[in-house]
């Protein structure tokens, strides 16, 4: 390929842009150590997040139940101290004696009701605090496996500085209509703006094309000439 004419220098950039675009891949590929890292971070996150939801929630039932049981009590210690005063007679007796029993007997429920929420609280707590365990534990690799993806990516866009360079130097050469309208195409042709002819046929998409494209695309004149069935640049570079 000759290194004159802009179309050959056209040819140039987009052989630097598909180079730039296997590095930018290369860049938005996760390790997959790194994935998977982050994915049991999330799930450890997420797991957190769910246990001290449901935790919160049965510490709630479990106040709102103590508060309760407090207020039962305290109606039984008043009912008690009132029997004691004005409990003349053995109807009175029986009265504050019934409504003691009934105060007593909802303490006990509100109590046999609080163990197993208790029980519940000490097992989420637990799972709580081995989920943060779980979590320190990965943040020394986590940190790591970062550090070394920045450092990878670093690389390959310092690996990537050359190309952008000499991109440019060659672009400022070239007609910037020609060059945008080049830009648009690659964009949509999945990376090929600008293709050869080759034994008469867009390389392309494999047209044969009509002798008299073929001879204008050979002048390699501005504005290139487009395949007439794929809409790219077409240029005779050999």
């Amino acid at each position: 390929m000759s290194d004159t004419g802009p179309l050959q220098s056209l040819y140039r950039v987009q052989e630097l842009d598909l180079d730039l675009d296997r590095l930018r891949a290369e860049e938005a590929s996760i390790p997959d150590a790194l994935k998977d890292a982050r994915a049991q971070q999330e799930r450890l996150n997420n797991a957190l997040e769910d246990t001290e939801i449901t935790l919160e929630g049965v510490e709630k039932q479990i106040r709102q139940l103590e508060q309760d049981l407090a207020g039962t009590r305290e109606q039984v210690q008043r009912a008690q101290e009132e029997q004691d005063k004005n409990a003349f007679d053995a109807r009175a007796q029986s009265q504050y004696g019934s409504r003691i029993q009934m105060l007593s007997e909802r303490a006990e429920e509100m109590e046999e009701d609080l163990a197993p929420l208790r029980g519940r609280q000490r097992e989420l707590a637990g799972k709580a605090a081995d989920l943060r365990a779980e979590h320190r534990a990965l943040r020394p690799t986590l940190t790591e496996l970062e550090t070394q993806d920045e450092a990878r990516v670093q690389g390959l866009r310092d690996q990537g500085e050359g190309a952008r360079q000499e991109r440019a130097s060659l672009v400022s050469g070239i007609d910037s209509r020609t060059v945008k309208e080049y830009d648009l195409i690659r964009k949509a042709k999945k990376g090929l703006g600008l293709v050869e002819i080759r034994g008469g046929r867009c390389t392309g998409c494999n047209v044969m094309l009509p002798v008299n494209v073929q001879q204008k695309a050979a002048q390699g004149k501005l504005p290139p000439v487009k395949c007439p069935s794929c809409g790219r640049f077409l240029a005779r570079l050999n």
